[in-house]
């Protein structure tokens, strides 16, 4: 089965190799028909520390790290843009 791969926000980067990513998702209400925006926070593995609060990252994944982190960062959105021109 592949990997998910989520793309969101960094909220903190306070822990020791661990930021928080705040993932945002569009979402049609049943009743309503109305697209509401839906969002959920991450722990996800940073093993160079590079990550820093404001920064788009991608995230995929992984086995269980600790009690929370079940993703790591795959790299910086922007790097990965820039690379691909």
């Amino acid at each position: 089965m592949p990997r998910r791969v989520l793309q969101g926000t960094v909220v903190s980067d306070k822990g020791d190799k661990t930021i928080t990513i705040l993932v945002e998702r569009r979402v049609m209400h049943p009743i309503y028909k109305k697209y509401i925006r839906t969002s959920k926070k991450y722990a996800a593995h940073d093993e160079k520390n590079s990550c820093k609060v404001g920064e788009i990252v991608s995230i995929i994944e992984c086995r269980p790290i600790s009690k929370r982190k079940r993703w790591m960062v795959v790299e910086d959105a922007a790097v990965a843009s820039s690379k691909s021109k």
